[in-house]
């Protein structure tokens, strides 16, 4: 979400010194309202070299940068990240920057190949995901892209969770493969910054890094639509039935 503030700067011409008023955009934590008061540490400057627009995606890059942490990814790699929304895709990305990493976007929607090769990572569809993977990290929310997690996971790989499942039980296989290959199954939450970097970094410093990479251009694929925020009720019904391609939806304010 965002607020905006302005700055005056002081500029000069031929008639003298003249205030020009400058916005400020800054990305805030904060449920959906037009209007609301935080402390000060809440808010975060963009820098600008960040589209206001595209900063909608820094509470899910911040999720994902927790994710790549948690998942402990290294140079040449492969990686697979079973769920093609927000944050598997940012997750992708961000492993795909790691110099080597083979990375695989997997989803059930074959349309999602076009923003694999956006975003610079490979595609496949579940019956063709590659195997051995040394990291696989799971965002589909689904009790099958789970079992499909620990079936290309290679032997003493990691597989992180970064799923939200609420209250519901989902079923997994812990028998056959995931013993033999000595698999380690491991979740990762935004609320707590991933113990690898716990000692140096806080939250503030970490939404930092994450307004700071939303200045890539081919982070726009993500956000697939938007709507006015009185349109809400209706848009999240709609959304909620038929997804259909959406990603990021964007509400307007």
């Amino acid at each position: 979400f965002f607020s905006s503030r302005r700055r005056h700067t002081r500029f000069r011409n031929v008639t003298g010194v003249q205030t020009c008023a400058l916005p400020i955009y800054a990305f805030v934590l904060y449920p959906h309202q037009t209007k609301y008061v935080v402390p000060a540490t809440a808010v975060h400057v963009l820098p600008e070299s960040v589209a206001p627009a595209r900063a909608v995606l820094a509470a899910n890059l911040e999720t994902a940068i927790n994710g790549v942490w948690d998942a402990s990814v290294k140079p040449g790699d492969r990686v697979v990240v079973i769920g093609g929304g927000t944050v598997g895709c940012l997750v992708a990305w961000l492993a795909a920057k790691i110099p080597g990493c083979d990375v695989q976007l997997v989803d059930v929607n074959p349309r999602r190949a076009d923003v694999a090769r956006a975003l610079g990572v490979g595609f496949s569809g579940p019956m063709v995901a590659g195997e051995d993977a040394d990291v696989v990290i799971h965002a589909s929310g689904s009790s099958d892209g789970l079992a499909l997690a620990l079936l290309v996971a290679g032997f003493e790989a990691t597989v992180v969770e970064m799923s939200w499942y609420g209250d519901r039980n989902v079923p997994i296989a812990l028998g056959g493969g995931f013993h033999a290959r000595r698999l380690t199954l491991k979740s990762s939450q935004v609320g707590h910054v991933a113990t690898s970097q716990r000692a140096r970094w806080d939250y503030r410093r970490r939404m930092a890094l994450a307004l700071s990479l939303l200045s890539h251009d081919e982070l726009d694929v993500l956000i697939t639509g938007e709507c006015a925020f009185d349109d809400l009720p209706a848009t999240m019904a709609a959304l909620a039935t038929t997804p259909g391609d959406t990603i990021c939806h964007r509400v307007r304010y």
